[in-house]
Protein backbone atom coordinates (compact mmCIF):
# COMPACT_ATOMS: atom_id res chain seq x y z
CA UNK A 1 0.00 0.00 0.00
CA UNK A 2 1.49 3.31 -0.93
CA UNK A 3 1.94 6.38 1.30
CA UNK A 4 -0.48 7.99 -0.37
CA UNK A 5 -3.59 5.67 0.05
CA UNK A 6 -2.03 5.64 4.32
CA UNK A 7 -2.64 9.12 4.30
CA UNK A 8 -6.02 9.11 3.11
CA UNK A 9 -8.50 9.06 5.65
CA UNK A 10 -11.35 6.79 5.85
CA UNK A 11 -15.02 8.43 5.92
CA UNK A 12 -18.14 6.75 7.96
CA UNK A 13 -21.29 8.01 7.37
CA UNK A 14 -24.01 7.11 10.07
CA UNK A 15 -27.66 7.68 8.85
CA UNK A 16 -30.24 7.81 11.77
CA UNK A 17 -33.27 6.42 10.79
CA UNK A 18 -36.58 8.14 12.78
CA UNK A 19 -39.32 6.04 13.89
CA UNK A 20 -41.62 7.64 11.28
CA UNK A 21 -39.58 6.17 8.43
CA UNK A 22 -41.72 3.28 8.69
CA UNK A 23 -44.71 4.06 10.51
CA UNK A 24 -45.34 7.25 10.20
CA UNK A 25 -49.17 6.35 8.51
CA UNK A 26 -50.61 4.61 10.95
CA UNK A 27 -52.59 7.11 12.43
CA UNK A 28 -53.84 8.11 9.39
CA UNK A 29 -55.63 4.67 9.22
CA UNK A 30 -56.63 4.40 12.62
CA UNK A 31 -58.56 8.16 12.36
CA UNK A 32 -60.35 6.93 8.38
CA UNK A 33 -61.49 3.84 10.43
CA UNK A 34 -63.03 5.81 13.21
CA UNK A 35 -64.23 8.92 10.94
CA UNK A 36 -65.87 5.44 9.27
CA UNK A 37 -67.13 4.38 12.31
CA UNK A 38 -69.05 8.04 13.32
CA UNK A 39 -70.41 8.47 9.84
CA UNK A 40 -72.05 4.23 10.26
CA UNK A 41 -73.10 5.61 13.92
CA UNK A 42 -74.81 8.88 12.84
CA UNK A 43 -76.48 7.15 9.50
CA UNK A 44 -78.09 5.16 11.84
CA UNK A 45 -79.36 7.54 14.20
CA UNK A 46 -80.79 9.17 11.81
CA UNK A 47 -83.12 6.25 10.26
CA UNK A 48 -83.96 5.35 13.58
CA UNK A 49 -85.60 9.06 13.83
CA UNK A 50 -87.29 8.89 10.19
CA UNK A 51 -90.93 7.93 9.25
CA UNK A 52 -91.53 4.88 8.36
CA UNK A 53 -91.67 5.17 4.70
CA UNK A 54 -87.87 6.38 5.06
CA UNK A 55 -87.18 3.21 6.64
CA UNK A 56 -88.74 0.82 4.47
CA UNK A 57 -87.22 2.75 1.35
CA UNK A 58 -83.44 2.07 2.40
CA UNK A 59 -84.47 -1.18 3.49
CA UNK A 60 -86.31 -2.29 -0.14
CA UNK A 61 -82.62 -0.77 -1.37
CA UNK A 62 -80.59 -3.06 0.33
CA UNK A 63 -82.54 -6.00 0.49
CA UNK A 64 -82.84 -5.66 -4.02
CA UNK A 65 -80.16 -2.59 -4.81
CA UNK A 66 -80.30 -3.34 -8.38
CA UNK A 67 -84.13 -3.07 -8.45
CA UNK A 68 -84.45 -6.38 -10.36
CA UNK A 69 -87.49 -7.66 -8.25
CA UNK A 70 -89.57 -4.19 -8.50
CA UNK A 71 -91.47 -2.99 -5.41
CA UNK A 72 -95.12 -4.39 -5.85
CA UNK A 73 -95.93 -6.91 -8.79
CA UNK A 74 -96.15 -4.91 -11.98
CA UNK A 75 -93.79 -2.11 -10.85
CA UNK A 76 -89.79 -1.18 -12.31
CA UNK A 77 -88.26 -0.91 -8.76
CA UNK A 78 -85.89 1.48 -7.78
CA UNK A 79 -84.35 1.28 -11.49
CA UNK A 80 -86.79 3.83 -12.52
CA UNK A 81 -86.11 6.07 -9.66
CA UNK A 82 -88.35 9.09 -9.15
CA UNK A 83 -91.80 7.58 -10.03
CA UNK A 84 -93.64 4.79 -8.49
CA UNK A 85 -94.40 2.01 -10.69
CA UNK A 86 -97.97 0.90 -11.38
CA UNK A 87 -99.63 -2.28 -10.83
CA UNK A 88 -101.27 -3.24 -14.35
CA UNK A 89 -104.60 -5.09 -14.52
CA UNK A 90 -103.15 -8.71 -14.84
CA UNK A 91 -101.00 -7.69 -11.37
CA UNK A 92 -103.74 -7.04 -9.24
CA UNK A 93 -104.25 -10.80 -7.55
CA UNK A 94 -101.14 -10.72 -6.84
CA UNK A 95 -101.59 -7.23 -5.47
CA UNK A 96 -104.74 -8.48 -3.11
CA UNK A 97 -102.27 -11.32 -1.92
CA UNK A 98 -99.19 -8.48 -0.90
CA UNK A 99 -101.97 -7.14 1.21
CA UNK A 100 -103.20 -9.82 2.71
CA UNK A 101 -99.86 -10.99 3.63
CA UNK A 102 -99.43 -7.95 5.49
CA UNK A 103 -102.15 -7.77 7.34
CA UNK A 104 -101.43 -11.13 8.38
CA UNK A 105 -98.74 -9.95 10.82
CA UNK A 106 -101.07 -7.85 13.27
CA UNK A 107 -100.73 -8.83 16.75
CA UNK A 108 -104.87 -8.74 16.24
CA UNK A 109 -105.37 -10.45 13.18
CA UNK A 110 -107.53 -13.09 14.14
CA UNK A 111 -109.78 -11.03 15.64
CA UNK A 112 -109.48 -8.68 12.38
CA UNK A 113 -109.84 -11.37 10.07
CA UNK A 114 -113.76 -11.49 9.29
CA UNK A 115 -113.57 -7.01 9.16
CA UNK A 116 -111.25 -7.21 6.19
CA UNK A 117 -112.21 -8.17 2.99
CA UNK A 118 -111.22 -8.10 -0.48
CA UNK A 119 -111.95 -8.57 -4.21
CA UNK A 120 -110.79 -7.70 -7.26
CA UNK A 121 -114.07 -6.23 -9.27
CA UNK A 122 -114.50 -4.18 -12.49
CA UNK A 123 -112.99 -0.96 -11.26
CA UNK A 124 -110.19 -2.30 -9.19
CA UNK A 125 -109.04 -4.15 -6.03
CA UNK A 126 -111.89 -2.89 -2.95
CA UNK A 127 -110.61 -2.97 0.25
CA UNK A 128 -113.79 -2.73 2.34
CA UNK A 129 -112.96 -2.07 6.48
CA UNK A 130 -116.24 -3.97 7.88
CA UNK A 131 -117.43 -2.46 11.46
CA UNK A 132 -118.72 -5.20 14.03
CA UNK A 133 -121.88 -4.64 16.59
CA UNK A 134 -119.70 -2.36 18.57
CA UNK A 135 -116.88 -0.83 16.69
CA UNK A 136 -113.85 -2.26 14.97
CA UNK A 137 -112.10 0.47 13.39
CA UNK A 138 -113.81 3.43 14.38
CA UNK A 139 -115.04 4.24 17.95
CA UNK A 140 -118.87 4.40 18.23
CA UNK A 141 -120.74 6.92 16.26
CA UNK A 142 -117.52 8.67 15.80
CA UNK A 143 -114.83 9.57 13.27
CA UNK A 144 -112.05 8.90 16.08
CA UNK A 145 -110.19 5.82 14.69
CA UNK A 146 -109.48 2.89 17.39
CA UNK A 147 -106.10 1.33 17.95
CA UNK A 148 -106.84 -1.14 15.06
CA UNK A 149 -107.98 1.33 12.50
CA UNK A 150 -104.62 2.60 13.11
CA UNK A 151 -102.96 -0.04 12.13
CA UNK A 152 -104.40 -1.58 9.33
CA UNK A 153 -104.84 2.36 7.79
CA UNK A 154 -101.34 2.37 8.20
CA UNK A 155 -100.19 -0.72 6.53
CA UNK A 156 -102.89 0.45 3.83
CA UNK A 157 -100.68 3.16 3.36
CA UNK A 158 -97.15 1.98 3.49
CA UNK A 159 -97.94 -0.17 0.75
CA UNK A 160 -100.00 1.34 -1.78
CA UNK A 161 -97.63 4.54 -1.06
CA UNK A 162 -95.49 1.82 -2.97
CA UNK A 163 -97.17 2.10 -6.33
CA UNK A 164 -99.15 5.09 -8.34
CA UNK A 165 -102.34 3.81 -9.00
CA UNK A 166 -105.54 5.88 -7.92
CA UNK A 167 -106.97 5.50 -4.53
CA UNK A 168 -110.73 6.03 -4.11
CA UNK A 169 -111.78 6.44 0.04
CA UNK A 170 -115.48 5.69 0.48
CA UNK A 171 -117.59 5.98 4.19
CA UNK A 172 -120.88 4.29 4.61
CA UNK A 173 -123.33 3.98 7.49
CA UNK A 174 -125.96 1.49 7.95
CA UNK A 175 -129.91 2.51 8.25
CA UNK A 176 -130.23 3.38 11.62
CA UNK A 177 -130.82 7.36 11.90
CA UNK A 178 -127.83 8.98 13.44
CA UNK A 179 -128.32 12.40 14.46
CA UNK A 180 -126.43 14.53 16.85
CA UNK A 181 -126.96 17.87 16.73
CA UNK A 182 -127.35 18.27 13.04
CA UNK A 183 -124.38 16.03 12.65
CA UNK A 184 -125.67 12.97 10.72
CA UNK A 185 -124.43 9.69 9.02
CA UNK A 186 -123.67 12.19 6.12
CA UNK A 187 -120.95 13.79 7.85
CA UNK A 188 -119.96 10.66 9.66
CA UNK A 189 -119.38 8.67 6.65
CA UNK A 190 -117.43 11.39 5.31
CA UNK A 191 -115.29 11.95 7.83
CA UNK A 192 -114.56 8.40 8.80
CA UNK A 193 -113.41 8.19 4.89
CA UNK A 194 -111.51 11.21 5.55
CA UNK A 195 -110.01 9.87 8.67
CA UNK A 196 -108.77 6.61 6.54
CA UNK A 197 -107.45 9.04 4.43
CA UNK A 198 -105.30 11.16 6.33
CA UNK A 199 -103.60 7.67 8.24
CA UNK A 200 -102.68 6.51 5.00
CA UNK A 201 -101.09 9.20 4.04
CA UNK A 202 -99.59 9.39 7.00
CA UNK A 203 -97.50 6.34 6.55
CA UNK A 204 -96.66 7.03 2.47
CA UNK A 205 -99.49 7.09 0.65
CA UNK A 206 -98.59 10.10 -2.06
CA UNK A 207 -101.50 13.25 -2.08
CA UNK A 208 -101.25 13.02 -5.66
CA UNK A 209 -102.40 9.25 -5.51
CA UNK A 210 -105.83 10.58 -3.98
CA UNK A 211 -108.80 10.75 -6.55
CA UNK A 212 -111.46 11.03 -4.48
CA UNK A 213 -112.77 10.80 -0.63
CA UNK A 214 -116.86 10.60 -0.68
CA UNK A 215 -119.26 10.07 2.15
CA UNK A 216 -122.41 8.01 1.02
CA UNK A 217 -124.33 7.43 4.46
CA UNK A 218 -126.92 4.53 4.16
CA UNK A 219 -127.53 5.12 -0.09
CA UNK A 220 -124.86 2.27 -0.76
CA UNK A 221 -125.63 -0.87 1.82
CA UNK A 222 -123.17 -3.74 1.48
CA UNK A 223 -126.54 -5.87 2.55
CA UNK A 224 -129.60 -4.68 1.69
CA UNK A 225 -131.11 -7.23 3.14
CA UNK A 226 -130.34 -6.32 6.82
CA UNK A 227 -129.92 -2.43 6.57
CA UNK A 228 -129.19 -1.98 9.96
CA UNK A 229 -126.52 -5.06 9.78
CA UNK A 230 -123.53 -3.56 11.38
CA UNK A 231 -121.28 -4.52 7.98
CA UNK A 232 -123.08 -1.61 6.53
CA UNK A 233 -120.37 0.55 7.85
CA UNK A 234 -117.83 0.49 6.70
CA UNK A 235 -114.81 2.16 4.78
CA UNK A 236 -113.94 0.75 1.40
CA UNK A 237 -110.37 2.11 -0.56
CA UNK A 238 -110.55 1.35 -3.96
CA UNK A 239 -107.21 0.92 -5.80
CA UNK A 240 -108.31 2.21 -9.51
CA UNK A 241 -106.85 -0.14 -12.62
CA UNK A 242 -104.66 1.69 -14.92
CA UNK A 243 -105.96 2.23 -18.33
CA UNK A 244 -104.02 1.47 -21.83
CA UNK A 245 -103.34 5.30 -22.06
CA UNK A 246 -101.84 5.54 -18.92
CA UNK A 247 -104.69 6.92 -16.84
CA UNK A 248 -106.83 5.40 -14.41
CA UNK A 249 -109.45 3.47 -15.87
CA UNK A 250 -112.91 5.05 -15.16
CA UNK A 251 -115.03 3.47 -12.38
CA UNK A 252 -118.54 2.13 -13.06
CA UNK A 253 -121.22 3.65 -11.01
CA UNK A 254 -121.75 0.81 -8.31
CA UNK A 255 -125.00 -0.98 -8.00
CA UNK A 256 -125.61 -2.72 -4.98
CA UNK A 257 -123.36 -4.32 -3.04
CA UNK A 258 -119.73 -5.52 -3.94
CA UNK A 259 -119.27 -9.49 -4.64
CA UNK A 260 -116.75 -10.57 -2.49
CA UNK A 261 -113.65 -13.14 -3.53
CA UNK A 262 -112.18 -13.66 -0.46
CA UNK A 263 -113.34 -15.22 2.36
Amino acid sequence: MSEKDQAAPIIIIKRKRGHGGHHGGAWKVAYADFVTAMMALFIVLWLMNSNKPVRDAVAGYFTDPTGSKGIMPGGTGVGNPGKAPEVAKENFEQLKMTLEKNFSKLPEFVKLRDHVKMSVTSEGLRVELLEGEKGTFFESGSATPSRDGQEVMSIMGEQLGKINNLIMVEGHTDSKPFNRGGYSNWELSADRANAARKIMQENGLGVSQIAQVRGFADQQLRDPANPENAANRRVTIIVKYIGKDGKAADAPELKGAASDTSK
